[in-house]
């Protein structure tokens, strides 16, 4: 079965105990005090590079959004999971065969679709953020590279940081280096690739 790449679990920096005040999240949302810190992290990373990249108002509210809904059931229970994902809304096939770990986003996408959202774009950047998508625009892209590049997490900080302080002049050639990064782990890890992620990463290569 595929598998998912290290950032599909929140490996932070932070105590177990430590809050973080952020972006208000849905009242269905799922999450501990370690996810809400992730998610506002990640939020405030695409704040940061919306402003520096100029983005219009509505398009920078659409990554916002992204940012603080993309985990809002991350730690859901499976059977909770499962069942938003079977929705047609949550727009991925064969949701029966994925682990639980690779459902949040499609869950999220077709918990905000019942309450009337209707950004495809910002959907179609929650539904695939754990996996990648070859159709993303711009924000999928965003929260994709913001997911791994938050500053909290432990794993080769310089070198995230690096890219991170990078997007707004580089945006493309990170987002490449992010995809590759990430497929790497996967291989080194002997994991299976999903074919959305391998039909991103021959997209952009």
């Amino acid at each position: 079965m595929p598998s998912w790449s290290p950032t599909s679990a929140v490996d932070s920096t932070d105590p177990p105990g430590a809050q973080l005040a952020g972006p208000e999240l849905p009242r269905w949302a799922k999450v501990s005090e370690r996810r809400r810190a992730h998610i506002a992290r990640v939020t405030a990373l695409l704040d940061e590079w919306a402003r520096a990249l100029r983005l219009d108002p509505a398009e920078a509210q659409a990554w916002h959004d992204a940012g603080r809904w993309h985990d809002a059931l991350r730690d859901a229970p499976d059977a909770e999971l499962r069942r938003w994902a079977a929705n047609p809304n949550a727009g991925i096939p064969n949701a029966e065969a994925m682990p639980s770990e690779m459902l949040h986003g499609p869950a999220a996408a077709a918990c905000l679709v019942a309450q009337g959202e209707g950004r495809k774009e910002l959907l179609d950047a929650i539904r695939w953020h754990t996996v990648g998508h070859v159709g993303w625009g711009r924000g999928g892209r965003a929260l994709y590279m913001a997911d791994y590049l938050e500053p909290g997490r432990k794993f080769s900080p310089a070198d995230r940081a690096f890219l991170a302080a990078h997007v707004a002049t580089d945006f493309d050639g990170v987002f490449r280096q992010v995809v590759r990064q990430r497929l790497d782990w996967s291989l080194r890890e002997g994991k299976a690739l999903f074919a959305e992620t391998v039909a991103l990463w021959n997209a952009v290569r």
